[in-house]
């Protein structure tokens, strides 16, 4: 296409992502289009090192949080993640970019709805087969916990894929190394709890997989809700502490 006469075609370096190959090419700072999305390449000298000493400080805040801080600093919650929405910022992050938009909704959902189908789909005919599961009407109280667990959902994919895996994709050039890295660290978070850390690893790196390609949470935070509700059904509170990490793990006490 034949740039616009009287407008400069101004050209920068930009980084094209497909499922199996990481390229450089050229991408126009006028077309927006085309920019949207795609993440910069560090050019100076240690802007990678900052991007990953960045992620490390954040991650390992998160984890004090977990194992500390949110009985002693129950609060410290929000300076967390008041850091990571200003790294947006600094960053200059789109909410497009993020994956917080309808933007990559359908392409997503295409991937990871018919995948996470057919995974709990044989899991849900077989508890029912084995009455672990009955077909009873959830009722208000089941509804609503459903809701909340699926905004906390939302909460961790966004932090997982929109900041974690964003800025790790910035830094690992090999783009399924990027998503084991953070389904490494969703894993990792979900400490003491075998069944949940399992479940985060092998889930997390899917998902992650499938964000790299089609950069929208919603849907993946909904195959996580589902998935984690039947993880819940299933397995015993004896065994997975009613689905706790980190110092709850170990006080947890079956009523």
């Amino acid at each position: 296409m034949e740039p616009s006469v009287g407008k400069p075609q101004t050209q920068r370096w930009g980084l094209r992502y497909a499922p199996d190959v990481l390229t450089i090419d050229f991408v126009s700072l006028f077309d927006a289009s085309a920019a949207e999305g795609r993440l910069s390449v560090a050019t100076r000298p240690g802007a990678a090192a900052a991007t990953a000493c960045e992620v490390a400080a954040v991650y390992a805040s998160i984890l004090l949080y977990i194992w500390r801080w949110q009985r002693s600093h129950p609060l410290f919650w929000i300076a967390i993640l008041a850091f990571i929405i200003l790294t947006h910022f600094l960053h200059h992050d789109s909410l497009r970019a993020l994956g917080l938009t309808q933007s990559g909704l359908k392409g997503s959902a295409q991937i990871i709805l018919p995948a996470a189908a057919a995974i709990y789909t044989p899991v849900v005919i077989y508890a029912l087969a084995t009455h672990r599961f009955a077909l009873i009407s959830p009722g208000r109280f089941g509804v609503d916990r459903f809701l909340g667990y699926a905004v906390w959902c939302c909460v961790q994919q966004y932090l997982m894929q929109s900041y974690f895996h964003r800025r790790l994709m910035s830094v690992i050039r090999a783009p399924h190394l990027s998503s084991l890295t953070v389904a490494l660290m969703f894993g990792a978070a979900h400490i003491p709890n075998p069944v949940l850390m399992a479940a985060t690893v092998i889930g997390g790196f899917i998902l992650a997989e499938v964000y790299a390609r089609r950069p929208n949470i919603w849907p993946l935070a909904l195959a996580q809700a589902v998935g984690g509700l039947l993880i819940a059904a299933l397995v015993p509170a004896t065994v997975i502490h009613n689905m706790r990490v980190g110092p709850g793990y170990y006080t947890f006490r079956q009523r």
